[in-house]
């Protein structure tokens, strides 16, 4: 397992207040990220997942893929 600089494993500082979105459907989160969602850095970007997009692609997530290969 990888940790963010600082020794963070949370995704988000506590002064990110903007509603989250599925960055692969659109599905909206609401102001903090639920723990059935799926954070993940790719290229240097922070991006998040719905609970049925990381269940779907549970595989390509475990190998490390970024997701525009999924």
């Amino acid at each position: 397992m990888t940790s963010l600089p600082g020794g963070s494993d949370h995704c988000g500082s506590p002064t990110e207040r903007h509603p989250l979105v599925c960055d692969r459907c659109g599905a909206f989160a609401g102001p903090s990220l639920p723990v059935t969602w799926t954070c993940s850095v790719e290229n240097g970007v922070r991006r998040h997942f719905c609970e049925t997009c990381s269940r779907e692609n549970l595989r390509a997530i475990e190998g490390r893929l970024d997701s525009p290969w999924w």
